[in-house]
C-alpha cells in the first residue's frame, strides 16, 4: 500500500491510498460515499478482494473528508477532485488501463465528471448508485448519465433504498449498450445482506469483484479491441 497526497492547487491537498498487487492489469480509481472516507472497511475489502484478482486500486479523500467535515464539498469541487485522482493515477500507473467510479455518492460524482470530461478513464463502475434520496423515488440524478460516452457498470442491491429496482433497471434501459445492471440479491445500500439469506460478507464483496473482472474484460478492454 502506498500513501499519497493528491495537490488540487487552490483546493488543497487530500490524501489517497494506491494499492497495487504485482500482477496489477486494470487500476480502478475509488472515490468514497458521502459519510465516510476512503479508510471505511467496505472500500477496505472491496479493494482487498479486487488485489487478488490482479486489479490495482486507487481510493482518494474528497477535501470536506480531508478536513474532517460532514457536508459534501459542492459538485464542481468534487468533480475536480475526481479529475485529479484520474490524472494521478494515470501518472502512477501509466501501463494500466483505468476505470474510475466509487461508492454512492463518490460514484455519482465521478458520473458526473465523465459527463463532462474525464480523460483516459475507459469505463465506469458504481457501487451502489444514490439515484434518489430513501422514500422519494426519482430518477432526477441520473439524467446527467446520457452524455457518459463511456461503458458503465451499475452493482446495486435490490434491497437498496437509495435505487428503486424498476427504476434503476429503466435508466439502465434507456442508456442502452452502455449500461450493465448487476443486481446483488437481498443486499441493502450497504451490500450489506440478512443472515436469513445464508450468505456472507464474504461472499458478497467475492459476487462485487468477481462482476466487476468480468465486466471490464468483456465489456471495457473486449471494445478497445475492436
Amino acid at each position: 500500500m502506498t500513501e499519497l497526497n493528491l495537490d488540487l492547487g487552490d483546493l488543497g491537498v487530500v490524501s489517497a491510498l494506491l494499492e497495487r498487487p504485482v500482477d496489477a492489469w486494470l487500476l480502478y480509481v475509488i472515490a468514497h460515499g458521502a459519510g465516510a472516507g476512503m479508510r471505511h472497511s467496505f472500500l477496505q475489502s472491496i479493494s482487498a478482494a479486487l488485489a487478488t484478482r490482479g486489479v490495482a486500486t486507487m481510493r482518494y479523500q474528497f477535501p470536506y473528508m480531508e478536513a474532517g467535515s460532514r457536508r459534501p464539498d459542492p459538485p464542481a469541487v468534487v468533480e475536480a477532485t475526481v479529475r485529479a485522482a484520474v490524472s494521478r493515477a494515470a501518472v502512477e500507473a501509466p501501463e494500466l488501463p483505468l476505470i474510475a467510479g466509487g461508492k454512492s455518492f463518490g460514484g455519482r460524482m465521478t458520473s458526473g465528471a465523465a459527463a463532462s470530461s474525464l480523460p483516459g478513464v475507459r469505463g465506469l463502475a458504481f457501487l451502489g448508485f444514490p439515484l434518489h434520496p430513501p422514500g422519494r423515488p426519482g430518477t432526477r440524478r441520473a439524467d446527467h448519465l446520457v452524455r457518459v460516452d463511456l461503458p458503465m457498470l451499475f452493482l446495486q442491491g435490490t434491497r437498496d433504498q437509495f435505487a428503486q429496482t424498476d427504476l434503476i433497471t429503466g435508466v439502465c434501459q434507456r442508456l442502452g449498450s452502455r449500461a450493465t445492471l448487476h443486481p446483488v440479491e437481498g443486499a441493502d445500500h450497504s451490500f450489506g445482506v440478512l443472515k436469513s439469506s445464508g450468505r456472507t460478507p464474504a461472499a458478497v464483496i467475492d459476487e462485487l469483484a468477481d462482476t466487476l473482472v468480468q465486466w471490464v474484460r468483456s465489456r471495457v478492454l473486449g471494445e478497445d479491441r475492436r
